[in-house]
C-alpha cells in the first residue's frame, strides 16, 4: 500500500480497508493543527490507487465499506474524484459505502448534479472538520471560510442526499470568544442538520500559531471547567437531532450517542454534575498527554 505519510483516519467508520488517494491538507493554515505540517499536498498517481486497490481486492474482495485518505481528498475535482470511485467499483464490485473528509470549502468546485452522481458511485457519507459556525472564531483560527459558506456548502449535499458529520473544536474561540463560539455553532450546525455532531476539546500542541499567541498572551485558552461550560452552552444551542459525539477528553462522563434532542436534558445534567464536581485535574493530565490530533 503506497500510504505516503502518518495516516489519520476516522477512529468511527470501518477500519479496513483504507486508501490513500491524497498526500497532506491543501490549506494547512489552521491555527491549532499540526497534523500535515511539512507535508505537501499533491494527489496520489492514479498507477498507485489502482496498485492498492488491486491489493485490497486480493485480501478482501467482498469489501463493502472503504475509508478514503488524506486529510481533505474531497478537495479533487468532480473529474479526478469520479474516475477514483470507479476504479473502486471496479476492483471492489460489491462495494456500498464509500466514506471520505474534507473542508467545507471543498465541495465549493461541486454541483449538486455532480454530487449526487458521486452518492450514485458510492459516496455516501462525508467528514468535515467545521470547527466553528462563529465568523470571529474561524477567522481567529484561520479556517479559511465563514458560516455562510457552511450554511451554502451543507445544503448541496443535503440536496444530494449525502450524510454528512460537523465537528466543533471545544475552547478554540479562547476566553474572548467562548460564549459567540458556542452559541453561533450551535446556531449554524443546526440549521444544517448533519446527521452526526462530533465534539473534542482544543489542545495546544507544540508548532502551532495558537500555542505561540498563548506564550504571548494573545490568546487566552479556557480552563477544563470554563471548556465544559462552553460544551454545555453549545448543546443547549443545538436543536438538530443527531448522533452526538464527545470525545478527545472533552469529558469525563460518557455523553455519546444518538438521539440527542431525546438525551439533550440528560446531556445538559450531567454536564452540570461534572462542571460542580468532576475531577479537572484529572482531564487537564490527560490532555497534556496527547501528543496529536
Amino acid at each position: 500500500m503506497h500510504f505516503t505519510d502518518t495516516v489519520y483516519r476516522n477512529p468511527y467508520w470501518p477500519t479496513f480497508p483504507l486508501l490513500q488517494i491524497t498526500q497532506g491538507c491543501t490549506h494547512n493554515r489552521c491555527k491549532f493543527c499540526t497534523m500535515y505540517q511539512n507535508v505537501d499536498f499533491r494527489l496520489q498517481p492514479m498507477e498507485w490507487i489502482e496498485e492498492d486497490l488491486k491489493e485490497i481486492a486480493s485480501i478482501d474482495p467482498n469489501a463493502k465499506t472503504i475509508q478514503l485518505l488524506s486529510a481533505n481528498p474531497l478537495v479533487m475535482s468532480y473529474d479526478k474524484l469520479a474516475p477514483v470511485l470507479e476504479m473502486i467499483n471496479k476492483y471492489l464490485p460489491k462495494m456500498e459505502y464509500i466514506y471520505t473528509q474534507g473542508r467545507v470549502s471543498d465541495l465549493k468546485n461541486k454541483s449538486v448534479t455532480q454530487l449526487c452522481k458521486l452518492k450514485e458511485l458510492g459516496m455516501r457519507e462525508i467528514s468535515l472538520g467545521v470547527e466553528s459556525g462563529d465568523d470571529d472564531t474561524l477567522d481567529r483560527i484561520n479556517k479559511g471560510y465563514h458560516s455562510s459558506d457552511i450554511i451554502e456548502q451543507c445544503s448541496k449535499l443535503k440536496e444530494a442526499g449525502i450524510d454528512f458529520w460537523m465537528s466543533f473544536l471545544n475552547g478554540v474561540g479562547g476566553k474572548e470568544l467562548s460564549q459567540a463560539h458556542a452559541v453561533n455553532s450551535a446556531k449554524i450546525f443546526s440549521q444544517c442538520e448533519p446527521m452526526l455532531v462530533g465534539t473534542g476539546c482544543l489542545t495546544l500542541f507544540p508548532g502551532t500559531p495558537l500555542l505561540e499567541e498563548a506564550e504571548k498572551g494573545k490568546f487566552q485558552p479556557l480552563s477544563e471547567k470554563e471548556m465544559l461550560i462552553e460544551l454545555k452552552t453549545f448543546a443547549e444551542n443545538l436543536t438538530c437531532d443527531c448522533y452526538f459525539i464527545t470525545h478527545h477528553t472533552v469529558s469525563g462522563k460518557n455523553l455519546t450517542g444518538p438521539d440527542f434532542l431525546k438525551r439533550k436534558d440528560s446531556i445538559i445534567t450531567a454536564l452540570d454534575d461534572e462542571i460542580a464536581h468532576g475531577d479537572m485535574d484529572m482531564l487537564a493530565a490527560i490532555r497534556r498527554s496527547k501528543r496529536t490530533l
